[in-house]
């Protein structure tokens, strides 16, 4: 169980990430994006999750190093975006990335999403990264089932984490099931479903606890074991989100947001999408 912001998870090649971490989806790049990340660094976080689509490395990697916290400290999250998908272009994206972000080497290098007959190509590449220890973890992004199976199948390397939508009305219970038996840990982007949190169950809970309800959500993903990244540009949010670790919920309240899932997606289906 994560008990403190800075604890970490042991992914299945014995790298440890914190189970807690800050997203910079639509985090405008400059000024925005690295305020937000100090901020984070400040209030405590380790773990900052970026993309090369998200078209602000820059400014996470320039906000990192000005943080005067040590890099060996610091998880670095970013990803392959669907355009550079392919062996030898994969390759060059990576080290594009790298450049960007002003960075000696890599956390975690993720699949953003899985194109249709690119994405094994990709995660051989990504294999070759990781032989070659230009990154230290790499994983894929909006998987399903099948998709991992195939790069599961065609490369060497089991995926150390599968990021997804997934918050209480999308709880991928059968994918996290599936991740959880193959030992491909899970993380959740729009964890608190894009503020969309007035739910009269969710709302009851968080009263209860004396708590906001994206807190008593993001307790929710912690306690099942799910990697979280919420975004947040606002400094007083940013530490608001991260104090969820002074209550618990009851396996009662567990049940009941679990109850709230609907297979609603706020964003595109990774089966049924043309980027």
């Amino acid at each position: 169980m994560i008990t403190h912001l800075q604890d970490t998870v042991k992914l299945n090649n014995g790298v440890t990430m914190p189970a807690f971490g800050l997203g910079v989806f639509k985090v405008r790049e400059g000024d925005e994006v690295e305020q937000s990340v100090k901020s984070a660094l400040k209030a405590g976080y380790r773990l900052i999750d970026t993309a090369a689509a998200y078209g602000n490395e820059e400014g996470v990697g320039k906000a990192i190093r000005e943080s005067g916290i040590p890099r060996e400290e610091i998880f670095v999250t970013t990803k392959l975006w669907n355009r550079d998908q392919g062996y030898e272009t994969t390759l060059k994206a990576f080290d594009a990335s790298l450049k960007r972000l002003g960075l000696e080497y890599l956390d975690l290098y993720l699949i953003h999403w899985p194109v249709k007959g690119k994405y094994v190509d990709s995660w051989l590449a990504m294999e070759k990264l990781y032989k070659e220890k230009k990154v230290r973890a790499i994983g894929v992004s909006n998987f399903q089932m099948h998709h991992l199976k195939d790069v599961m199948e065609a490369g060497t390397i089991v995926p150390a984490v599968n990021q997804v939508e997934l918050h209480p009305h999308l709880n991928q219970e059968e994918l996290r099931q599936f991740c959880l038996a193959h030992d491909v840990k899970v993380e959740a982007w729009s964890p608190i479903m894009k503020g969309n949190l007035d739910i009269p169950e969710i709302l009851t809970i968080a009263k209860n606890h004396d708590k906001s309800p994206a807190q008593v959500v993001l307790r929710w993903h912690l306690q099942h074991d799910i990697i979280v990244i919420p975004k947040s540009i606002h400094e007083h949010r940013i530490i608001e989100n991260s104090q969820i670790f002074d209550f618990s919920l009851s396996d009662k309240e567990m049940a009941t947001i679990d109850s709230l899932n609907k297979n609603f997606r706020f964003g595109p289906d990774p089966d049924n999408f043309d980027f």
